[in-house]
Order: C-alpha cells, then structure tokens, then sequence
C-alpha cells in the first residue's frame, strides 16, 4: 500500500508539473528572462504550490501521527547557515542556467530529451558529491 500510495504522489506531482508547463526548460528560463519575454506563470505556480501546502500541513499536522509512518519526519533545525545558503545559491544557479529543477526535469525524462539525461546525471553527481563531502567533514569532525 505504501508503494503505490507514493507512486500515486509522483503521478500526481509529475502530472502538475507537466500541465503547468514547469518541465518546459524554455519556459522557466522565460520567468528569469524579466527584461525580454518574460512570462509571469511560473509564479503562480510557485504560489498555488505555497497555499496547498500550507493549508496541507495544517490540516495533517493535527493528526497524532502520519498514516503511514511511525512519527512525522520534519526540518528541527531553524538556523540560516552557509551551508543553507549555500546549496540555495547553486540550486537556484542550477535552475537558471538548465531552466530545469529536479522536480520538473524527472517527469521530462520521459520526452527522450538528451539534456533532461544530461541534466538528471549532473543532479545525480552533485547529490554524490555532496554526500561524499559531508560524510568526510563528519569523519574528520569525530576523528578530531
């Protein structure tokens, strides 16, 4: 049951993504493109996203616990540090330059596009990278 109720969540979310366009490079570059073709959709995307999940939360946070897990499984830390920033600044740099992020660019794999491909590798080598660097800091932090 746990399976399919996350394989329908991506449907759906892949699906939201496709009809609003968002797997569309060109048309998130034109969002950024402010003094040429600009094209405003992309924000009210981003807002219908923030409202349906606001008014989500409220509405799961008041169950006891989650239907399919033990506990809920949300951010504790509240500190804006660089490493925050950090990863802000290279997805939001990502984003500009590929007009992909990787929410919209999985259910563009299915277009048999090669720069979706090359795109998905690149996010997939930067998750390794990063992983690879935080678990070396973590080292040398507990061997020191």
């Amino acid at each position: 049951m746990r399976i399919l109720t996350l394989y329908l969540t991506g449907l759906i979310f892949g699906a939201g993504i496709s009809v609003s366009g968002m797997a569309n490079p060109a048309k998130v570059l034109n969002f950024f493109d402010i003094a040429g073709t600009w094209d405003p959709s992309l924000a009210f995307v981003m807002g219908g996203a923030v409202i349906v999940t606001f008014l989500g939360y409220r509405f799961v946070l008041k169950r006891p616990m989650p239907v399919m897990a033990d506990r809920f499984h949300l951010p504790t830390s509240r500190v804006i540090d660089v490493r925050l920033l950090g990863g802000s600044a290279v997805f939001g740099a990502g984003w500009g330059i590929a007009g992909f992020c990787p929410g919209g660019a999985l259910p563009a794999l299915g277009t048999g596009n090669t720069s979706v491909f090359i795109f998905v590798g690149a996010l997939i080598a930067g998750i390794l990278l990063a992983r690879g660097i935080t678990a070396a800091r973590s080292s040398r932090a507990a061997t020191a």
